[in-house]
């Protein structure tokens, strides 16, 4: 879907009424539409500023004060999902609230599809901006200062005066980003593996993270012994195109050593002994190594824009390659997590149509997203708060996430090897617990 045009970039809300239809929850939903370029750099646009529609579902649980009469009686927050490139998730009393229904305990919940992506107006063909360059300069709207922007014109819109926020990942990075921009907007703020790396270079993040994939791979192997003969196997098998996809399409090597991801998360070691305990030429290994790679097209701005959300300034010009290790080139049983390359997109079918596109992003000079003044003026402003820092993150290195929150005076650390970089989720809302006590003064360091 393309981007809108409109003769006035104003943001306009349209909410529904709140509903029970899902078990346990009230829900309502809203739609706000926002105009696509706030940059205010003198850019121009055929006929109007380009708008798009961002959508939000907020959730209330029933049952702890909240009625359809009354679904305000948990103060509001907002939850920014990781990524960059994915929407927010769905609710389900049904199934179970997991690490929602930790959250549902205090506040009701914004559930944001960020821009691009889910019921928000989806950027998700390379056409959607005519031609590449184009949709580049569509993708270069798609950054945290913009999601910030729009989170800002629902809260107004809404008549909240402030609200806090939980930031995964991607979405720490955007609520840093909002801790630079808008603190007087905010109550407390938290953040569990999402500290970015502000006034670093996109260059020391990703030798952080080789080197973390590197000790993890190494780990890997001392579980499993059988398994690096597996993957060297494997990788020579793509190299000679002879791994296939379910549609008959070769997955080349670098997708193949990009299954680092799995190590990432809790239970990942396992699921990857697992995977690699399958025939290569199985049916069941084309489908599972697939839907366990971390770049594919069901999310495309995943891949296209990722090396774009760690920039706090300069350009990235495809990072992961240009500072990909030695020990990495001579060892191909290392495997890689988030570190997208020219030929990883090259070597998917699906992916393949957004080269251009990525290859312009690649070389933007990319302003910067943070302000460490304003960082350490936030408690100041009255905003509190507490991180979760996960000691072996492969993702987002603690190195530098302890650096950015030394920055925040009223941000309080919890430094654990207990989890990995999906903890939110895997704790089943054991870490939001915690940081919600830490927040508040009620459990030491």
């Amino acid at each position: 879907m393309t981007p809108t045009t409109s003769p006035s970039a104003s943001p306009r809300l349209v909410s529904s009424p709140w509903s029970t239809a899902t078990a346990g929850l009230l829900t309502r939903e809203h739609h706000l539409t926002v105009p696509l370029d706030r940059s205010g750099n003198g850019d121009t646009w055929p006929d109007a500023t380009p708008t798009l529609t961002v959508y939000a579902r907020e959730v209330a649980r029933a049952g702890t004060g909240a009625t359809p009469s009354d679904p305000l009686a948990h103060p509001p927050l907002v939850f920014l999902q990781g990524g960059p490139g994915c929407e927010s998730p769905r609710p389900s009393a049904d199934a179970g609230l997991g690490w929602l229904g930790a959250v549902l305990e205090h506040y009701r919940v914004f559930l944001l599809d960020q821009r691009g992506t889910g019921r928000s107006t989806p950027i998700d063909h390379p056409g959607a901006g005519g031609d590449d360059a184009g949709t580049a300069r569509l993708l270069t709207h798609m950054r945290a200062d913009e999601i910030v922007e729009d989170c800002e014109d629902l809260r107004r819109a809404l008549g909240i005066e402030r609200w806090s926020l939980l930031g995964q990942s991607f979405g720490g990075f955007c609520t840093v980003r909002y801790l630079s921009a808008h603190a007087d907007s905010l109550d407390r703020v938290q953040l569990t593996g999402g500290l970015p790396a502000v006034g670093r270079s996109i260059d020391e993040v990703y030798a952080l993270t080789y080197e973390a994939m590197r000790v993890r791979s190494e780990e890997h192997y001392a579980r499993h012994p059988g398994d690096r003969d597996r993957v060297a196997a494997l990788v020579q098998a793509a190299s000679r195109g002879e791994i296939l996809d379910p549609h008959g399409q070769g997955v080349g090597p670098q997708r193949v050593r990009s299954l680092g991801s799995l190590l990432g998360a809790s239970g990942g070691s396992d699921a990857l002994h697992h995977l690699l305990e399958r025939d290569p030429a199985s049916w069941a290994l084309r489908c599972d190594l697939v839907d366990s790679l971390a770049f594919t097209a069901r999310n495309p701005l995943y891949a296209v824009i990722h090396e774009s959300c760690w920039a706090d300034g300069g350009r990235t010009a495809w990072a992961a390659e240009r500072v990909r290790p030695a020990a990495f080139d001579a060892d191909p049983t290392l495997l890689t997590a988030e570190h997208v390359t020219p030929q990883m997109i090259e070597d998917d079918p699906l992916l393949r149509p957004w080269a251009g596109v990525a290859q312009a992003l690649a070389d933007v000079e990319w302003p910067r997203l943070y302000d460490e003044r304003a960082l350490g003026a936030s408690a100041a402003a009255g905003v509190s708060g507490a991180a979760a820092v996960y000691a072996r993150d492969v993702y987002v290195p603690m190195e530098t996430s302890l650096a950015t929150a030394s920055l925040i005076p009223g941000l309080r650390t919890w430094v654990t090897s207990e989890y990995e970089h999906n903890g939110s989720r895997a704790s089943g809302g054991a870490v939001f617990r915690r940081l919600v006590a830490l927040a508040g003064g009620t459990v030491l360091r």
